[in-house]
């Protein structure tokens, strides 16, 4: 395949996926920008209130998106393939059908506002940049090799979490429009309470106002790690720069984004009389000797308080 040629399938999977992510607000949400989603039920008729643990929070969401993200892929020409193991990369495989030489890798991540009024995100992580990263025809933690696949995606949503804290449980609800006749109202289960509505759109939503969005990984990695203990790329947090791909490496391009993680905490250099791991891309670009770059890394900078 031709550079030319991949250049074309890129943009158009990434306009494709662009505009599918913008029609997943409409598929989640009540038209008040509710989650859709109120719970769990059981037999009989018990509704237990989603926790509104981001962990659980973003599974079931990929989840509840997942039939339509099928849908997607069948409409515009791919097949997906699912990571055969949980901590392998990437979450969806998506083949060209007529040339399967053609492979995009994508995640579907999740994150929330800080607050309603807070411009930024908590962030998440774009995949390690271990071994699978590093040497790009390895096989491991990785569903083809790196280098097979000609661009790297995230699928993401974000929401703003409703506040249950004074809460002291997750609560259990019966509603009435689901109870037949016969049904007897429930009262408590063990020693929990079952509060009774009358419709299921009655039940608070543990996220609302969601916020979908595409992007190339390259362009939204910050350069630092997205966690404390395990090797993975951190995201940028200004929702604005995520939705348009405005991340620290998009001005200095994929090469330099590439290579800074490669070298991530390996490479070292000598400051201030001090050895040290580089862990920041002005450094990296100090130990490259590209000084002249250093106005290529975005950054965002903190308005002064009037």
């Amino acid at each position: 395949m031709t550079k030319i040629e991949k250049r074309k399938y890129k943009e158009q999977f990434l306009k494709s996926l662009k505009a599918f992510s913008e029609s997943l607000t409409d598929y989640v949400s009540t038209d008040k920008g509710d989650w859709t989603l109120k719970g769990f039920i059981d037999i009989y008729k018990n509704i237990y209130t989603i926790s509104s643990d981001t962990k659980i929070v973003s599974k079931i969401l990929e989840i509840h998106i997942f039939p339509q993200i099928l849908l997607f892929a069948d409409h515009i020409g791919y097949k997906i393939i699912l990571a055969e193991k949980q901590n392998w990369y990437p979450d969806l495989t998506f083949v060209n059908k007529k040339d399967e030489r053609v492979k995009f890798a994508v995640d579907i991540k999740t994150t929330y506002r800080k607050s309603k009024t807070n411009k930024n995100a908590a962030g998440f992580t774009l995949g390690s940049h271990g071994k699978y990263f590093k040497e790009r025809d390895s096989a491991k933690n990785i569903q083809f090799p790196y280098s097979q696949y000609s661009g790297h995606y995230v699928l993401g949503a974000i929401y703003t979490r409703v506040d249950f804290s004074d809460l002291d449980e997750v609560p259990i609800y019966q509603v009435k429009e689901l109870r037949e006749p016969g049904d007897k109202p429930i009262k408590r289960i063990g020693q929990r309470e079952v509060t009774e509505v009358s419709n299921l759109k009655s039940i608070t939503s543990v996220i609302t106002d969601f916020d979908f969005f595409a992007a190339e990984k390259w362009k939204i990695a910050s350069d630092g790690q997205g966690s404390g203990n395990t090797a993975n790329i951190g995201s940028i947090t200004d929702i604005g720069d995520l939705k348009n791909e405005n991340g620290v490496f998009t001005k200095l391009g994929e090469e330099w984004y590439d290579e800074y993680w490669m070298n991530y905490g390996t490479a070292t250099m000598v400051k201030d009389g001090k050895t040290k791991k580089i862990t920041k891309l002005s450094d990296f670009l100090v130990f490259k000797g590209r000084n002249d770059l250093h106005h290529k890394i975005v950054t965002r900078v903190k308005k002064k308080q009037k």
